[in-house]
């Protein structure tokens, strides 16, 4: 039997606010407040080659990734976020708007509260 606060859980809501609100927002005061909302207060960032905790690092992790991107490069999601017993998944696509995609990834999220406990982002190997 499932328990109500992870059952009512959305999902695709909740994933896909954080790929367009953080890391699809060049403004960092924008994803400062959308980082509040969408993340726990002590909530980490798993990237694959570091990691960071609570919303300030998030916020750095996300402004140093940005960054090192193109500025036309764009975040899209690849269907819609699934999720049960507080575990979501998103797949995801980056790259120029209209142009080639030059990452594919995944977003699994840990949720608690209707916020981001935990995002490990996976990125494919290229080619893929």
């Amino acid at each position: 039997m499932s328990t109500p606060s992870k059952a009512s859980i959305d999902y695709d809501g909740l994933m896909q606010a954080n790929l367009a609100r953080v890391f699809g927002e060049r403004d960092a005061s924008h994803r400062v407040v959308a980082i509040a909302e969408i993340y726990a207060d002590h909530a980490t960032l798993f990237e694959p080659h570091s990691t960071a905790t609570g919303h300030t690092a998030i916020g750095q992790a996300v402004t140093a990734l940005l960054s090192s991107l193109p500025p036309n490069f764009v975040f899209t999601a690849i269907g819609p976020a699934v999720g049960h017993h507080g575990v979501g998944r998103l797949r995801w696509q980056s790259g120029p708007p209209n142009g080639p995609v030059a990452v594919t990834g995944t977003d699994v999220a840990r949720v608690e509260g209707g916020r981001i406990q935990t995002l490990h982002v996976f990125l494919d190997p290229p080619g893929t």
